[in-house]
């Protein structure tokens, strides 16, 4: 029988060390706060194929009043529910590429479980802003390269045509990094398939959200046993989270691949800057 141990007293949980001894659970008066975070991030993370944990724990904090230890693993279970109601929709796109997922969660769910387990032995506020500047750069470089002319990519990536080891290790490394930061890897697996990979953006944003669900299970399972979320949080959450990222999927891919890129591109690099302003300033 597997048992969860759950810690009372976090003092070193990511980039939030030296925390509080004790922490309050959500109050009533929060409760609309957060409700619109989930409706917000959720739509956010069916449109970019991503989980929503990077920018839900700063805003749960700043607009919300929420603990940050909760913040931070609290959004997991919600991005299970928000990533699958997206991959309802891509899935009957059919832009799913089998390979690519199967071996990112072969070796992204292991190195989720070990990045969740250290988190609470390993402060991160270094790894968050070197995080945070990955993506601002990979955001500026896909703009740059999205708003040369160049003819927009259509073609489908094929299971044949993936690199097995370039794929294995960056779901470990992502996997790792997913687990150590309480996020579910959205943005960085489609950040590495289109830049990468070289697959068409819809293609890329389909494949990582699965993965952002997949992750998000081992991630919200450990850091539950860590004693890190706050279910009513992750409820509310959930409730506005999972229609709205159905709405968001069902934007992308209406929406011309163009303006899809760039998009994209620029939400990384709003991402990034906002990650590192917020971790510096916290």
């Amino acid at each position: 029988m597997v048992t969860c141990n759950f810690i009372t007293n976090h003092t070193n949980l990511v980039y939030f060390p030296g925390g509080d001894d004790h922490m309050e659970f959500l109050q009533q008066s929060q409760y609309l706060p957060v409700l619109l975070i989930g409706l917000i991030v959720g739509y956010l993370s069916g449109l970019l194929g991503k989980g929503g944990s990077a920018i839900s724990t700063p805003a749960l904090q700043i607009f919300a009043g929420v603990n940050p230890f909760f913040a931070l693993a609290s959004p997991l279970p919600a991005s299970i529910t928000s990533t699958l109601s997206a991959t309802a929709v891509y899935s009957k796109e059919k832009l799913f590429n089998r390979r690519v997922i199967l071996l990112g969660a072969a070796f992204g769910v292991p190195a989720t479980i070990l990045g969740s387990w250290l988190s609470s032995y390993l402060p991160g506020k270094s790894l968050m802003i070197m995080t945070a500047l990955f993506i601002m750069i990979t955001g500026l470089s896909l703009l740059y390269s999205f708003l040369r002319e160049k003819p927009v990519n259509e073609n489908r990536l094929e299971s044949s045509e993936v690199p097995g080891g370039k794929l294995v290790a960056a779901a470990l490394f992502i996997g790792f990094l997913s687990g150590l930061l309480a996020n579910a890897g959205g943005i960085l697996f489609s950040s590495f398939f289109i830049k990468q990979l070289k697959m068409p953006i819809k293609q890329a944003l389909a494949c990582a959200v699965v993965l952002s669900a997949v992750l998000s299970i081992p991630g919200a399972i450990t850091h539950w046993c860590l004693g890190h979320i706050d279910w009513n949080i992750a409820l509310l959450l959930s409730l506005t989270a999972f229609p709205a990222s159905y709405l968001g999927a069902k934007t992308a891919v209406k929406m011309k691949t163009p303006v899809l890129e760039k998009l994209f591109a620029l939400t990384l690099v709003v991402f990034g800057v906002y990650d590192i302003f917020f971790t510096i300033w916290k």
